[in-house]
């Protein structure tokens, strides 16, 4: 199909999809799983496929390395966790029909704010192929239809992946085309003119993607470019937390948005602390790119400076980039900082706004690095790769969100739904604005707030 006739059949699968209900939604989901479940052999092999050529060009050089492990769905628990993210968002509360606000302007006349479904999403992500999964169960959770652009690298992975989720849609009350993938970057060009069509755009992927997407649509984009993380040691660090917490920012899977990339060191740090968190991150491969006073005292300590990997993998940083780049790889910039506030600047300057996490202590400095680090995310005494939506309970996610609209941090069904306003008169002669004013013979409203028990049948109130 062109890319008008793939947004207009969203648009219509989305509009015939708002009288479908919620548990046959979850049935959805439910086979889709099933479906996923009886075609593993074929998407791993498809997969397999993509892995060996996205290998022949990162030895090429055409390709980064961290995109060649996002990419493969045989790593670590990839796939169960994948299906079990289905079955989290399936028990999820349904996000639609909740009320926000019930207010009564006249007597029989009443207002309520209930949330409903944004319409068609445009996902572009890139390496990532479980993304096609986690979208479409979210979409499906949360009523949107979906447009899903995986990166080239992935296309194998991708189409078996939407080919076994639209099978699945063909057996329920959503139609097949509620789930659609395309394949081309000049798909995307076209698609991202069709505002009348598409709803909202959330891109997955590099500084150089989201920024070529903002700049050329007019659809809102929601969504995040870099994920420039910080961990900050405080003066008052624990050597165990700072330890654990630098670890596991690092290390845990370097190539992820969430994985710090600078660490922050208060300069009345005890010396041991700092020796003993570099020579832990040493020990794993972790390479230190390093300002003058940090680099002073690791070259200064015998126990640090004798490792073998002192010469190779402690370096002087370059503050002109070091400092902004996102190397989703293990390496990781130090810097050193005066004082809380100053590194407060230093992370409001320098990161993506995406997570920051401080090690301390100190209750008043904890609540002051929450409070003034402008992040959608600010973590105490914790790792930044908590910064998740399966890990804060929203079974999966569609992206983190580092913008001011709606939706920010992990991106899950809340942030997939917005809200109407639903008014209704029980007068017997319905109800007209004429009738409303400060005039002699007009009435009042009467804005006065309603309980719950004035909330219409089929909605919640939260």
């Amino acid at each position: 199909m062109e890319p008008i006739d793939i947004a207009k059949a969203s648009k219509e699968a989305f509009e015939a999809s708002q009288a479908v209900r919620h548990n046959e939604r979850v049935d959805a989901l439910s086979k889709i799983k099933d479906a996923l479940r009886h075609n593993k052999a074929t998407i791993l092999e498809a997969n397999k496929l993509d892995v060996q050529a996205a290998a022949e060009e990162v030895n090429a050089g055409r390709l980064s390395a961290p995109l060649l492990k996002r990419l493969d769905l045989t790593r670590s628990d990839k796939w169960d966790s994948m299906l079990q993210g289905i079955s989290d968002v399936a028990a999820l509360p349904d996000p639609n029909g909740k009320v926000s606000y019930a207010s009564e302007l006249d007597d029989g006349l009443r207002l309520h704010r209930v949330s409903c479904p944004i319409g068609v999403l445009l996902v572009i992500f890139e390496s990532r192929p479980e993304v096609v999964v986690n979208i479409a169960a979210l979409a499906i959770k949360s009523g949107n239809a979906a447009i899903l652009k995986g990166g080239k690298e992935s296309l194998k992975t991708t189409t078996a992946l939407s080919d076994a989720i639209r099978s699945a849609l063909s057996q329920t009350s959503l139609d097949k085309n509620y789930i659609q993938t395309v394949h081309s970057r000049g798909e995307i060009s076209s698609l991202l003119e069709l505002d009348k069509y598409i709803d909202l755009v959330i891109p997955r992927g590099s500084n150089a993607l989201v920024s070529s997407i903002q700049q050329n649509s007019r659809i809102p984009v929601m969504g995040h470019a870099d994920g420039l993380c910080t961990v900050f040691l405080d003066a008052t660090a624990n050597k165990e937390k700072a330890i654990r917490v630098v670890l596991d920012s690092k290390i845990d899977y370097p190539a992820a948005c969430n994985a710090a990339e600078i660490l922050l060191l208060h300069t009345d740090l005890p010396k041991e602390i700092w020796t003993s968190v570099a020579t832990a991150l040493l020990s794993h491969g972790v390479q230190l790119r390093c300002d003058a006073p940090s680099l002073a005292l690791l070259a200064s300590d015998p126990s640090v400076a004798s490792l073998p990997t002192f010469s190779t993998h402690v370096l002087e940083a370059n503050p002109s980039s070091d400092f902004t780049t996102e190397f989703l790889d293990t390496i990781l910039a130090v810097h050193t900082t005066p004082s809380l506030s100053s590194a407060v600047s230093f992370i409001n300057s320098h990161s993506s706004h995406h997570t920051d996490s401080i090690v301390t202590e100190s209750e008043s400095s904890a609540s002051i690095f929450c409070r003034t680090v402008d992040s959608a995310g600010t973590f105490v005494n914790a790792s930044t790769r908590f910064a998740d939506g399966f890990r804060y309970g929203f079974g999966t996610e569609v992206g983190i969100s580092t913008g001011r609209i709606h939706a920010r941090g992990p991106v899950g069904l809340e942030g997939l739904v917005i809200y109407k306003y639903v008014l209704r008169s029980e007068g017997s002669a319905g109800h007209i604005v004429s009738e409303f004013g400060v005039g002699e013979g007009k009435r009042a409203f009467k804005h006065a707030p309603l309980g719950s028990d004035s909330i219409p049948a089929g909605f919640d109130i939260v």
